[in-house]
Parts: structure tokens; C-alpha cells; sequence
């Protein structure tokens, strides 16, 4: 499934796209929220591996503005529930991520990414 964790993390590996390879661009996408268990400590492990600056332009070209531009050096209650509901609750059911350097198309479907390359992308 793909959820803003998920795409955060995802980059385009098609031959000789090497440079602005990430963050792929969201497109058509149809966003379906699901609960998650709220899990602190694990919100707090991953948020040193998060590219910030890409988790928020995903999550603002999905609607939710709720994160803010600068990732904050306070983590209280209300930013880890803000920052869990982007990352874990929001899927991507529908829709594509299009690399910003080659413009490849990796389609979802179901809200499975295929992110297979024919033989002649692979390099």
C-alpha cells in the first residue's frame, strides 16, 4: 500500500536517471484514510530518516496541510498525532508517481505501486 512513509522513501531507478530522481511526483491520486495504532516510539525512530521538505510537499499535494514547512525541533503530543495521521493514516489507493527527472510513470493500482522496470529501463 502506498502511504506517505512508503513514498517518502521511494525514488526512480530507471537507467540513467541519476539526478532529481526524488521525491516522485503524486498524480491523479485517490486517497483513502485509515485508522492506525499511534505508536510514539516508533514515530520518534523514524523521524530522523524522513526527507521532511518531500513528506510535506506529498502530503500538501494530497490536501493536508496540517505539517509545517520546517520540521520542528519540539516534539509534543500534537505534532507526533499530526505528523502519525500523514504518514500512517493517509493511503494512496489510485493514481501514480511520476518521476520529476525522466518523467517515468510508476502506476498504483489498488494502492499497490509498481515500481517494475522493463529490461531495457533496468541499468
Amino acid at each position: 500500500m502506498v502511504r506517505l512513509i512508503t513514498h517518502n522513501i521511494l525514488a526512480c531507478h530507471v537507467k540513467g536517471c541519476t539526478s532529481h530522481n526524488f521525491p516522485l511526483e503524486i498524480k491523479d491520486a485517490v486517497v483513502e484514510l485509515r485508522e492506525a495504532e499511534f505508536n510514539i516510539d516508533f514515530l520518534k525512530g523514524f523521524l530522523p530518516k524522513l526527507e521532511w521538505p518531500a513528506l510535506v510537499q506529498a502530503a500538501r499535494t494530497l490536501g493536508d496541510t496540517s505539517l509545517p514547512t520546517e520540521q520542528p525541533e519540539m516534539l509534543d503530543d500534537e505534532f507526533l498525532k499530526l505528523l502519525h495521521h500523514v504518514l500512517l493514516e493517509i493511503h494512496i489507493e489510485e493514481g501514480s508517481m511520476v518521476c520529476p527527472g525522466c518523467s517515468h510513470i510508476y502506476p498504483i493500482s489498488n494502492g499497490i505501486p509498481n515500481m517494475l522496470l522493463a529490461e531495457h529501463e533496468i541499468g
